[in-house]
């Protein structure tokens, strides 16, 4: 520990590259290396507290989606008596660490950045790529990627942060310190994104905090190999615990506690409503009001203009709806497409959709692969279903599932002559896209009814050549994406240049990737030093005028004690 006599500057990063997995490429071949190393063994994951690996005999296995068969894991769950021990190793650690100079808090981020981009690479990428079966593509712009970039940009963004300092009036100094939360974050992550398991226990950490993650059952491996980089990287012991298991077990020790400081989520809206309404039930019994900042569903829309593109429409609609089988948080699931585009887009769709192979993705030149698991399968497939049985749609494209071997569902598209049919407003989260098709002169009706069909409000997108569109779909719309995309889809959102999250019913519009989301980790504490004390409450205001003559001023205090002599008329 040292007290240096220097302000230390982080530079604002750039965004870490991303490699293309050429056939013949240096990154291709040791990615196939690492693939193979991984799918060959069987390794056995603990759950980590205070630094101390942990194996209950309470386990699960982990598979891989597309080829369900193969235990790539044994899993730990963390029981009662862990998930105590969690909550006092982390507060146990705190002092330390929230008194460590934040310097050092960024070297650490800073060291993990460098090693996810070189020896962690491929560790990495490949766990997201069995683990949660996503192709290369996918997994190097998460797991490599967007994740160096959230510990890059957040160590930029707290320096900004501590940088804002108010003003000071000769004689006196004030300064502003972010302190972190007294207590711990519970910090709650999903399968589909392994560079947001990594945000939100490590955002608060940076800030100070310690951290009980838990992590997605269905993200264990990557989540397992983040723990050893977080050691490496210099995480002490405690700062961040790793507590894999049920959520109603783990969610009902941990959110009544009374240390509970805040909760960093993304998942289910009704997931976290129901953690919302936890917390609020014990208000009372919290040393300070909790945090709580999440990220959740979403519908998310592409509405075309007839002015629109048709080869950069279709390829949204593709990209959009069906990279990571459609469960990204940000995928297009709903579609409006006016008439006079309707013919040529259904047959770009057509070829386009006919065109993706579907597979296991260690055959890396594949688009498309298996979702995560057979509930999941189960789900989007009773939506399937429904669309196959209703009379207001149509299965144009796909609605084929496969389960024996992986969880395997084929690019669906819907039509709908119901804008409000349930495909176009339930979150199914999944590789389903339904296309509404509307009369060209009922664009801006059509803005309007898209504002108000669904409940969330994460992503969408315009597609227009014309600005006056665009420009009315920006003001009809601006409530309805957190994230607004023109000419593009609404996925792909990158640390530094497209902070994401989105509000109503798809969360609290905190930003991750931005300054917004690590100040919902500090508690400011505003500190005035005084040079010159006064010496004297008197202001001067209270000095006394000479009095007119004939007038004798007395203060309140100081009124004769004589009664006044009673007048007689």
């Amino acid at each position: 520990m040292y007290n240096a006599n220097a302000f230390f500057k982080i530079k604002e990063p750039a965004n870490e590259p991303v490699l293309g997995y050429a056939p013949g490429s240096p990154e291709r071949g040791r990615l196939l290396a690492e693939l193979e190393r991984q799918a060959g063994q069987r390794i056995e994951i603990p759950v980590i507290v205070g630094g101390r690996e942990v194996l209950t005999g309470d386990t699960f296995e982990v598979v891989m989606p597309h080829d369900h068969g193969h235990v790539l894991a044994v899993c730990h769950q963390a029981g009662e008596a862990e998930i105590r021990q969690a909550i006092a190793a982390a507060l146990e650690s705190k002092k330390e660490w929230e008194n460590l100079p934040w310097v050092e808090r960024a070297s650490i981020a800073l060291k993990a950045a460098e090693l996810i981009t070189t020896r962690y690479r491929y560790i990495l990428n490949a766990a997201t790529i069995l683990g949660q079966s996503k192709n290369p593509h996918q997994a190097e712009i998460d797991s490599a990627c967007e994740l160096a970039d959230f510990f890059r940009f957040n160590a930029f963004y707290m320096t900004e942060i501590y940088k804002e300092q108010p003003n000071s009036l000769p004689g006196t100094y004030n300064r502003v310190e972010y302190r972190p939360l007294e207590g711990f974050v519970f910090a709650v992550s999903p399968f589909n994104f392994t560079s947001i398991a990594g945000n939100l226990p490590t955002a608060p950490a940076l800030m100070g905090n310690v951290v009980l993650w838990k992590p997605s059952s269905d993200a264990i491996l990557s989540g397992y190999y983040m723990t050893q980089l977080f050691r490496e990287a210099g995480f002490p012991d405690g700062v961040i615990n790793f507590i894999p298991g049920s959520g109603r077990t783990i969610g009902g020790i941990v959110l009544p506690h009374p240390d509970l400081a805040g909760i960093h989520f993304t998942g289910s809206t009704g997931v976290f409503n129901t953690m919302w309404r936890t917390v609020a039930e014990n208000i009372g019994t919290y040393k300070s009001y909790p945090r709580i900042v999440g990220e959740t569903g979403g519908k998310n829309f592409v509405i075309a203009h007839p002015s629109a593109d048709l080869e950069s429409l279709n390829t949204a609609l593709v990209r959009g709806a069906f990279e990571y089988q459609g469960q990204k948080c940000s995928a297009v699931s709903r579609a409006y497409i006016p008439r006079s585009l309707w013919p040529e887009i259904r047959r770009r769709l057509s070829e386009t959709i006919m065109s993706i192979e579907v597979g296991d993705p260690r055959e890396l030149h594949l688009f498309y692969n298996a979702v995560i698991n057979e509930g999941s399968y189960d789900k989007i497939m009773s939506y399937i279903e429904q669309a196959r049985n209703a009379r207001e749609a149509e299965i144009i494209f796909g609605g084929r599932g496969d389960k024996s071997r992986g969880y395997f569902i084929e690019p669906t598209v819907i039509l709908t002559r119901d804008p409000h049919f349930v495909t176009m407003t339930e979150e199914i989260f999944g590789p389903v896209l339904t296309a509404y098709v509307y009369e060209d002169d009922q664009y801006e009706e059509i803005l309007h009814i898209c504002d108000r069909t669904s409940p969330y409000a994460l992503t969408g997108s315009i597609f227009s050549t014309e600005r006056k569109p665009i420009q009315l779909a920006f003001e009809v719309l601006r409530h309805a994406a957190g994230n607004f995309y023109i000419n593009d889809k609404p996925t792909g959102a990158v640390v530094g240049e497209q902070p994401f999250g989105g509000g109503r019913a798809s969360g609290t519009n905190d930003k991750a990737g931005s300054m917004l989301n690590l100040l919902r980790w500090t508690s400011p504490r505003t500190i005035k030093e005084t040079f010159c004390p006064p010496q004297d409450y008197r202001y001067p205001f209270m000095e006394r005028e000479k009095p007119a003559p004939g007038f004798e001023e007395k203060g309140f205090f100081q009124l004769s004690d004589k009664k006044p002599k009673s007048k007689v008329r």
